[in-house]
């Protein structure tokens, strides 16, 4: 048996390597349009111009198709495991729960809404996505170390922690920096005012969504364990 059978792995499994291919594909090809400036764009600078705005854009509507069902999944998880020791608090599992689905659905916005087409509602999206995530792999981190060691081994949990901190971290420079940016623009040259501002956020803002990446890259082996089945009842 291949290991992605086992259970539901294939989900995070999926979404790691479909999510990374969506940030690398549509930097690469912009890059070989000469559409962006290989130093550190943002991301939403590499989808920000077809053709390469028309793959980002369907490419992270799958992944957060794909987030929203292992999120669910997670949600289950832990559901099955409040139920059989009562370690984890439910309205600690459904508010990440809620989190990550607000995370998906700022996806979905960044997705469709491209950041030099309507800049406002792409911003908007891209701080829903980052702020819900951030504040989901935090609590997932929290959830982890409450179900231990049924859930996880404590070295994931650890794991999850550093991650979580690492994505929190890099979060608010993020923001504090793009906030100093004035211009909006493409194309960076070092003697740009902004320049160091720009570089600093989009590095930033590279390590955070790579932090996602990261932490669903854990669920893996979670998610080798378990299986979800839809019953249907029919009712005279």
């Amino acid at each position: 048996m291949f290991w992605f059978t086992q259970g539901l792995c294939f989900l995070p499994a999926f979404l790691v390597v479909w999510s990374s291919c969506t940030f690398i594909v549509s930097y690469i090809i912009a890059l070989f349009r000469r559409d962006v400036d290989i130093i550190f764009p943002y991301i939403s600078d590499t989808g920000a111009n077809p053709p390469e705005s028309c793959i980002f854009g369907l490419m992270t509507f799958i992944s957060s198709c794909a987030g929203t069902a292992t999120i669910y999944a997670r949600y289950k998880y832990v559901e099955k495991l409040i139920e059989q020791n009562g370690l984890v608090k439910p309205r600690l599992n459904q508010a990440a729960l809620m989190l990550g689905l607000a995370a998906c659905f700022g996806m979905c916005i960044v997705a469709t809404f491209q950041e030099t087409a309507v800049t406002i509602v792409h911003d908007f999206g891209a701080l829903v996505f980052f702020v819900c995530g951030v504040v989901y792999i935090i609590l997932q981190s929290v959830i982890s170390f409450q179900a231990s060691p049924y859930g996880s081994s404590t070295c994931v949990c650890w794991i999850r922690l550093s991650i979580a901190i690492v994505a929190a971290a890099a979060f608010f420079p993020t923001v504090v920096c793009a906030s100093f940016v004035k211009q909006t623009t493409l194309h960076w040259d070092t003697h740009d005012k902004d320049y160091s501002y720009h570089v600093a956020s989009a590095v930033c803002e590279w390590v955070v969504a790579f932090s996602f990446v990261c932490f669903f890259l854990t669920y893996i082996n979670d998610f080798k364990m378990f299986k979800l089945q839809v019953r249907t009842e029919y009712e005279d």
